[in-house]
């Protein structure tokens, strides 16, 4: 009696639905984005897979299929938003550091939540890329200095980097965007000049 040959599983995959997939994934993150923008505060617990599926205009089960826990959803989210800010860490330099700051700052305008640093594992990790980022800036200005020399010089320009400071401006001393932005810069360009001109820290 004839063996009968092994029937072949038919692949499903398609360049149709390799797109189709493609979409859904990029609709999910870009419904994750806009939602940010609208939430009361940075508590990121209001981005769950329920809420952007909403957003969205699919299941929770869809999202989770992308996206199979709240901290890859928010993941993939904040990496979208820091493409939206214009920002590319892995290039920044001081003589540019100023108008990628103002720019950030006035680029968190755009979101509804003025309050403080988003506490999520997301955030940590996008921490330790922009810090890195600074500490690559300023040893390609300071060949000779220290290493402790070059992270405080580092540190001091993170504190320059926080949302606090533009709210403390414009809220507290009333500044409005281009004033506060001006003032930034000029802050800004003494660090760049002093660090340029060997002053250590």
């Amino acid at each position: 009696m004839p063996m009968k040959k092994a029937t072949q599983k038919r692949s499903y995959n398609s360049p149709l639905r390799e797109q189709q997939s493609a979409e859904t994934r990029e609709n999910i993150v870009s419904a994750g984005a806009a939602l940010v923008h609208t939430l009361p505060d940075w508590d990121w617990k209001n981005l769950s897979a329920r809420a952007v599926g909403e957003k969205a205009g699919v299941s929770e089960r869809t999202v989770r299929r992308y996206f199979t826990t709240d901290a890859k959803l928010r993941d993939a989210v904040l990496k979208r938003l820091v493409e939206e800010s214009g920002i590319d860490l892995s290039t920044l330099s001081l003589s540019d550091f100023s108008e990628v700051v103002v720019g950030l700052f006035q680029h968190l305008q755009s979101f509804q939540a003025k309050t403080t640093t988003p506490q999520d594992s997301a955030f940590d990790s996008l921490d330790r890329l922009r810090r890195a980022g600074l500490i690559n800036a300023v040893v390609a200005e300071t060949p000779d200095w220290s290493p402790e020399e070059q992270e405080t010089a580092a540190a001091m320009l993170d504190i320059l980097w926080q949302p606090q400071l533009f709210e403390r401006l414009t809220g507290r001393w009333g500044f409005d965007d281009e004033r506060t932005s001006r003032s930034l810069r000029w802050l800004f360009t003494l660090m760049h000049e002093a660090i340029s001109a060997g002053r250590k820290p």
